[in-house]
């Protein structure tokens, strides 16, 4: 009988196992819905400004203040008689794009260190998860306004802020799965056959790290949109004209007892945006879970 007696291709059971994770994921009726408000979102910001009439810089100085639904303009103006839904969509392409960015920056780098700290152990992961205990020690909310206070504020460098002080919670999971798994036999018959330490960690650790790192990555892009929201609406975030839903809340503040839509409109979004995400990611947790059972 010849070694190939002996093979097992994995790949079904992979898909059995893919099959059975989306399964779960469809029975989770938060996370549908969260997905559902997030697929809506994006629509809405990638597509709603070419349906609207007006455009996000269009002044009509005779509709200041409308409400919304009272006119041409279905969420109402703002001061300067400016289109509140195209300043909504608008505003929502770049607060979203700041948490995609945001997310994808700070998985990454933390995925990075994280595998490193937990594949090698010993002193290099003492040094790296010290260091991480150490930003972590920072409130993240002073990091982030100190940070913002003393750099120019654009979209790029808001992203780059958030990312910054977002990493350290990726590397903490990331180490400790892969601690679990680096003893496993799978990887002993990996070393067995000579890969490299790379090969190891990104061709065979990795990939059965990618449950909690995705998890994880989710649950980052709701927290970004918040922090996001949270500096421009202190006025060291992204600066007008350009539009983000923080500072939209930023110029509604002095108008909460006249014309509260202008607070009312951008806080929804913002709401149903981190909503949304956290659904999806606690929908993720337990589909990718083998231990979880949605009833």
């Amino acid at each position: 009988m010849t070694d190939m007696a002996f093979k097992v291709d994995p790949a079904p059971v992979q898909r059995w196992w893919q099959r059975r994770a989306v399964k779960r994921f469809l029975r989770h009726r938060l996370a549908l819905f969260g997905l559902a408000i997030i697929v809506v979102l994006v629509l809405c910001c990638v597509f709603g400004p070419y349906l609207l009439p007006f455009d996000d810089l269009y002044i009509d100085l005779r509709a200041r203040f409308s409400p919304p639904f009272s006119g041409p303009h279905i969420f109402g103006t703002d001061p300067l008689g400016r289109d509140l839904a195209a300043r909504l969509f608008m505003a929502g392409r770049i607060s979203l794009l700041v948490g995609f960015a945001a997310m994808l920056i700070s998985t990454v780098f933390g995925s990075l260190i994280g595998i490193v700290a937990g594949y090698y152990g010993g002193k290099i992961g003492a040094v790296l998860m010290r260091f991480v205990d150490a930003m972590l020690s920072f409130p993240s909310i002073f990091l982030l306004l100190a940070l913002a206070a003393f750099i120019k504020p654009s979209p790029m460098m808001i992203t780059l802020i958030i990312a910054a002080t977002s990493w350290m919670e990726i590397t903490r999971i990331v180490e400790a799965e892969i601690k679990s798994l680096r003893d496993r036999d799978f990887i002993m018959a990996a070393r067995t056959l000579g890969l490299s330490n790379s090969q190891i960690m990104f061709r065979e650790l990795l990939p059965n790290a990618v449950g909690p790192i995705i998890v994880a990555a989710t649950l980052t892009v709701a927290r970004a949109i918040l922090l996001e929201a949270y500096v421009s609406f202190l006025g060291y975030g992204i600066q007008p004209p350009l539009p983000s839903w923080g500072n939209m809340l930023n110029g509604a503040q002095q108008y909460l007892a006249s014309a509260p839509w202008l607070a009312i409109v951008p806080g929804v979004a913002i709401t149903l945006a981190v909503t949304g995400f956290n659904f999806v990611g606690d929908g993720l947790r337990d589909a990718l879970d083998a231990r979880s059972d949605i009833s």
